[in-house]
């Protein structure tokens, strides 16, 4: 199959440190919404909790979805100091984390 053309989506499972306290978790959240407002390459943005009845999260329970334009816009957004800064202290708070980027491809 070809590659798909279009935007690419930026994935983080994330499973918070069982210490931190749910307003934190909100802080982090709210943050990271905040990112789409600050860095230029970040197109859309998007969160939710693990709801599923499967029990398949692995201990995952949160899920951050942020849209690009391409794979090169990921790359200028992992860069991007106030990404770099963000994601340090994002990450400090997390137990377990898995990111994935992949563009959406119809069959």
């Amino acid at each position: 199959m070809e590659e798909a053309k279009g935007p690419v989506k930026h994935v983080l499972l994330a499973k918070f440190k069982d210490d931190v306290t749910q307003e934190k978790i909100d802080e982090l959240i709210k943050g990271y919404a905040n990112l789409v407002n600050l860095i230029e390459p970040m197109k859309a943005f998007q969160w939710g909790k693990d709801v599923s009845i499967e029990n398949l999260h692995q201990g995952f329970t949160h899920i951050f979805e942020s849209t690009f334009e391409s794979k090169e816009a990921v790359a200028e957004y992992v860069a991007h100091p106030i990404h770099v800064e963000f994601a340090n202290m994002f990450l400090g708070s997390l137990d377990k984390v898995l990111v994935i980027d992949y563009k959406p491809t119809s069959v």
